[in-house]
């Protein structure tokens, strides 16, 4: 009878157990902007982390690009229903850090949810971008870059130009692109990202001021600087290569890039990122190196300017959603992570531990140049080369997109058309100010 009584209690039991529900993952949603391979890539960082443990699931999603997924998070965290990250290039960290009531800052998330967090760990360019300035890490520094000089070794070498030796300075690009068009060459030179690369980055690498109040960190107030005698200078540099075929504008953004992926043009300036479209479709041999710079300029070369991405944590969210957020950003922070996604993209490790790790691991012997970008980040900042950060940025670059192809298409001077920018940016800039202010 009791061994009868004990059976009934274990099938009882095993019918309950089956009839209990598995314990609900806390799902994260995540909208990102990544497209191609770096779409895969983040795909592999949601998976990965999923599969490191059972509690949390983060669901990525793309949502357009940048412009888009921004606005789309703004139109939906007024509905209530935001994602719990969001990604933003760091063009947009002035709109983000102004939209107060619908973030919440990274170091806030960490500190609350009880996990470690360190920001003197990151690359200081990289971390200070997204810092306040009472000194609060606001956003998670995910796919960083910077700019650098890509070349055609097999071009260098076919036009009489030392193929392990590009050019340090603007003046010797001019020169090896002169000798590249006379080999031939159709498009010695072309850049991606024309104010990011030529004016932002350009003036962090120069220690020059691209905008008052230490380009923006010093408050809303902030004017832009650009049309100094040296941003003047580089683009009548700039217009006189143009005119003579040695410069070829191919468009705005990256629009560049597959220009020298296919061979057709030898010299290229843009992003780091785009390595991964290099060395992926490149079928030639190719080197990477610092941005140039002038050489009678003192201070030069200093640091180049932080692109790309980080991830914004939105505000209104459980409690335990935000411990799920937390730890998806400590994993991210793994060197072991780091290294990896280093590796595979060309974005900077943003940890010292993860540059310091994939130099241990030969990875920078084995693909000489790779380490460009993060030896380029990683020298002390200046009060002028932290960074760049401006409201309504993304509206100033296509105003400089506007009055800079004024000038490859002969319409316009250099100084005509960056007086231009300066003018119709700053109006930009003053509306936000007020804007800025009235929201407050």
């Amino acid at each position: 009878m009791k061994i009868r009584f004990a059976a009934t209690g274990l099938a009882l039991a095993a019918l309950t157990a089956l009839a209990l529900p598995a314990q609900a993952q806390t799902e994260i949603q995540w909208w990102h902007s990544m497209t191609g391979g770096l779409n895969e890539w983040v795909n592999d960082q949601a998976n990965q982390f999923n599969a490191s443990q059972k509690q949390y699931k983060v669901v990525p999603t793309f949502k357009g690009n940048y412009d888009e997924s921004m606005t789309a998070a703004m139109a939906a965290f007024r509905a209530g229903n935001s994602p719990h990250i969001l990604q933003v290039f760091e063009v947009g960290t002035a709109t983000m850090m102004a939209s107060k009531g619908a973030i919440k800052p990274v170091a806030e998330v960490m500190k609350q949810s009880g996990v470690t967090f360190d920001p003197k760990a990151y690359v200081p360019a990289v971390s200070g971008y997204y810092t306040s300035a009472a000194g609060e890490m606001l956003s998670f520094p995910f796919n960083s870059s910077t700019t650098i000089f890509y070349y055609n070794k097999d071009a260098f070498k076919a036009a009489g130009l030392d193929p392990n030796k590009a050019p340090a300075t603007w003046p010797e690009v001019a020169l090896a692109a002169a000798k590249l068009k006379a080999a031939g060459s159709k498009c010695p030179y072309t850049t991606s990202w024309m104010s990011w690369v030529h004016l932002e980055s350009f003036s962090l690498w120069h220690n020059t001021e691209f905008a008052t109040k230490n380009n923006g960190f010093g408050g809303p107030s902030a004017r832009l600087a650009f049309n100094s005698p040296l941003h003047v200078r580089h683009f009548e540099n700039l217009a006189n290569m143009a005119k003579q075929g040695l410069f070829v504008y191919k468009g705005r953004a990256s629009v560049a890039v597959p220009s020298f992926v296919s061979g057709e043009c030898a010299m290229f300036t843009g992003s780091s990122g785009s390595y991964a479209d290099v060395s992926k479709g490149a079928k030639f041999s190719y080197g990477l190196a610092p941005l140039p710079y002038y050489p009678d300029v003192p201070g030069a070369p200093q640091n180049t300017a932080i692109g790309g991405a980080s991830l914004w944590v939105m505000a209104g969210k459980k409690a335990e959603e935000y411990k799920g957020v937390a730890e998806f950003f400590k994993y991210l922070s793994s060197p072991e992570v780091q290294s990896a996604s280093h590796k595979r993209t060309g974005y900077l490790p943003v940890t010292m531990a993860a540059f310091q790790l994939t130099e241990k691991s030969g990875f920078y012997k084995e693909k000489p140049g790779t380490d460009v970008a993060v030896n380029q980040m990683i020298r002390k900042t200046t009060d002028k080369s932290r960074g760049i950060r401006l409201g309504s940025f993304v509206q100033i670059r296509t105003i400089l997109d506007e009055e800079t192809e004024a000038i490859w298409a002969g319409k316009k001077g250099a100084k005509e058309a960056l007086d231009a920018a300066v003018q119709r940016g700053n109006e930009q800039l003053e509306r936000f100010e007020k804007a800025t202010k009235n929201a407050q």
